[in-house]
């Protein structure tokens, strides 16, 4: 699936997850699309003599269902055709870059080439230092964002987060959840094409300050000489030997004695006809050590992008696809396990278990029941047992019982753990059938209990997780129609 159908594909399931009661997209329209998605899927799939995939089912499921929403709403339809400010980015950083490159070579003196040329030697030190902050970063991985920052990627994934008017309410907590769940999938594929510009800039901006320096001397005779208060002419010699020597063994060009180097001290003097030999030495040392550096810099950052952008990593195990697949037959189903915290599970609520899993998975979800964690224990000691990358395992979700209260030091210390220590991220499961067994039908009963919900869910939030209620003993109270929600660390 590459990055335009997934894209599509990210935006149709946050406005399905988030139109729960059907406001936007009706039954109907869900169900069309359904089919209609399968027919195309098993046409085109016939035609290459091949079986139907998931990915060609939900492409042309999410096209005909934002076709639907862009014919029903003109400001859904501009959002969708929105472009973002790195397409804008990826050519004009480059020719900005360039045309400062050439600029640079102005603030020079036009007759002479400086042997101690600080704008060179700037161009010089530092690409040095950011080669060696890749390699440092290489060799010692650290856990801060680090280049380029989290804020940068967001912005450059999506924009800003501002929608057009004029949209249903609804419809525009979608967009708004669209927009930070696909910053967070096409971060690595906005880094990498980041990456790739940057490096392509810093390429033609030293491309741009040599060509200059070509450039201007075939209409002007250039000379040569250096100056310094703190140096010699022993260290100038030493300095310059060091830094050229890689151009002159390769393209094998002209050195240069002590005794040439103090002669061109200025004021003193300043030769006339040396100047061409300096031009040389400077562009083969920015070429050897610049340029071409940083153009296999960007050639590797584009084959990234390239790769992520044909091969999107979006995960297709979810819930939400693992159901609409499994709609054409092509679904696996999927395992979801389930870790009661200070909770029982009796036989009833163990199938009630086994439903939700059903409902998230289609019919060959399966559950898993791991033994319920005593109160107030370390998680680390609780789940020592229990291997939290397991590729096996779809889900792992928490089991509270809402009649508990949450406590930060013993509910809030158990999601931290698992969050930290689970790569795919964990759900929580509300259930609330012991609560709803001892309230009645009054309706301060049922005020209590959605404050009770909403207690829960703010505290699972504050927690980096997402609390789905559940009703064990009646799972269909509480049906998953868009899969369980999943969340990831922050």
């Amino acid at each position: 699936m590459n990055e335009l159908i997934a894209r599509d594909v990210v935006m149709v399931r946050a406005i399905e997850t988030t139109d729960q009661k059907k406001e936007i997209l009706s039954e109907d329209d869900r169900l069309y699309a359904s089919r209609s998605a399968r027919e195309l899927a098993q046409w085109q799939a016939s035609g290459k003599h091949a079986e139907v995939t998931g990915d060609d089912f939900l492409q042309q499921r999410s096209e005909l269902l934002l076709k639907r929403l862009a014919e029903r709403n003109p400001a859904f339809a501009s959002f969708s055709k929105r472009r973002y400010g790195l397409q804008g980015l990826t050519w004009a950083l480059p020719l900005l870059a360039l045309v400062l490159g050439v600029a640079l070579d102005r603030i020079t003196d036009p007759h002479r080439v400086d042997l101690l040329s600080a704008p060179l030697l700037l161009i010089l030190a530092w690409n040095f230092v950011v080669y060696i902050g890749l390699l440092i970063s290489l060799v010692v991985p650290s856990r801060s964002p680090g280049w380029p920052k989290d804020g940068m990627v967001r912005r450059l994934s999506v924009g800003k987060l501002a929608l057009p008017r004029k949209m249903p309410p609804v419809l525009s907590t979608a967009l708004l959840s669209f927009m930070g769940e696909w910053a967070q999938l096409s971060a690595k594929l906005t880094a990498a094409r980041l990456n790739r510009t940057v490096h392509l800039s810093a390429a033609l901006f030293s491309i741009g300050a040599v060509a200059s320096l070509y450039a201007r001397g075939l209409l002007a005779q250039y000379g040569a000489g250096w100056e310094s208060t703190f140096l010699n002419a022993s260290q100038v010699h030493g300095l310059l030997s060091f830094l050229f020597a890689p151009a002159m063994f390769v393209f094998n060009l002209q050195g240069f004695t002590l005794a040439e180097i103090e002669a061109l001290r200025f004021p003193q003097t300043t030769a006339a006809e040396g100047g061409a030999r300096w031009v040389h030495l400077y562009a083969a040392t920015i070429f050897l050590f610049v340029v071409l550096p940083r153009l296999l810099l960007a050639l590797a950052y584009n084959l990234r992008a390239a790769h992520f952008a044909k091969r999107f990593p979006l995960d297709l195990d979810h819930p939400y696809f693992r159901r609409l697949n499994d709609t054409i037959g092509v679904s696996t189903g999927g395992l979801l396990r389930v870790l009661p915290y200070s909770f029982t599970v009796d036989e009833v609520r163990h199938q009630g278990l086994v439903q939700v899993a059903v409902m998230a998975f289609g019919e060959q979800g399966r559950m898993m029941l791991r033994p319920s964690s005593a109160y107030g224990e370390d998680a680390r000691e609780l789940l020592r047992e229990v291997d939290l990358t397991d590729p096996n395992v779809n889900i792992t979700a928490v089991l509270f019982n809402i009649t508990a209260t949450p406590e930060k030091e013993n509910h809030g210390a158990f999601l931290d753990y698992l969050v930290k220590s689970s790569p795919r991220g964990i759900a929580v499961l509300l259930d609330q059938s012991s609560y709803i067994e001892r309230m009645g039908d009054h309706p301060d009963d049922r005020a209590r209990l959605a404050e009770r919900v909403a207690l829960w869910q703010q505290f699972c939030h504050f927690h980096h997780t997402r609390a789905t209620v559940v009703n064990l003993l009646n799972p269909g109270a509480h049906p998953l129609e868009a899969g369980l929600p999943l969340s990831t660390p922050q």
